[in-house]
């Protein structure tokens, strides 16, 4: 399903959201908590430089590397 786009083998830790930024590179910041001071800092784990495409999910997997899959556009049809 997912194809690999960039092998970044990033060791994740808890309270982190791991995701790739508007750049193209992998990127992780803290998730918010309740009841805790929330600074959005984001910091680049890896400089991947990935051109998106349109109707793809961009996303970083269970191996720490940057995969990309078809998004499924599912719902009903609009009327005309």
């Amino acid at each position: 399903m997912a194809e690999v786009v960039c092998k970044c083998g990033v060791k994740r830790q808890s309270g982190y959201l791991y995701f790739v930024d508007k750049h193209g590179n992998c990127a992780r910041v803290n998730m918010k908590r309740p009841g805790k001071a929330y600074r959005k800092k984001v910091e680049v784990l890896h400089k991947c430089g990935i051109k998106r495409k349109a109707g793809y999910l961009y996303f970083v997997d269970k191996k720490g590397n940057v995969a990309m899959a078809k998004m499924n556009r599912g719902g009903r049809k609009k009327k005309r």
